[in-house]
């Protein structure tokens, strides 16, 4: 059974960054990424990633400005957000999936509680 937890939210000025990172059992799950909530809108899918490849990507919203990443213990993964927008403001969720095209299509996933990101000039 996988728990997931996410740590690394808060506030930020635009243009700044923050590094979200979700920790968890994935053994099972090989497929992890984000997704976001905004208030008053549906979740988006923001980013996935595989265990077995390289096979991290992006949301094309957030292409160029996000990056994920594994953990260096290797039971984590990291979400790198730069040259945040008031637009990225959202609870973020991370999840974890049975492969990275599952997260990406949003299907059987485990969903951490979130974690809340505010953007702000």
């Amino acid at each position: 059974q996988v728990q997931l937890e996410e740590s690394g939210g808060g506030s930020a000025l635009i243009g700044e960054s923050l590094r979200l990172t979700c920790t968890g059992r994935t053994l099972n799950r090989p497929g992890m990424g984000w997704f976001r909530q905004a208030p008053g809108k549906s979740r988006e899918y923001v980013a996935s990633i595989a265990w077995h490849g390289a096979g991290d990507r992006v949301a094309d919203s957030v292409k160029g400005r996000f990056t994920i990443s594994k953990g260096g213990d290797e039971n984590s993964v990291i979400l790198q957000m730069n040259k945040l927008y008031p637009e990225d403001t959202a609870t973020y969720y991370c999840v974890a999936g049975d492969a990275a095209a599952e997260v990406r299509n949003g299907q059987n996933l485990i969903w951490g509680q979130g974690i809340q990101v505010t953007v702000s000039s």
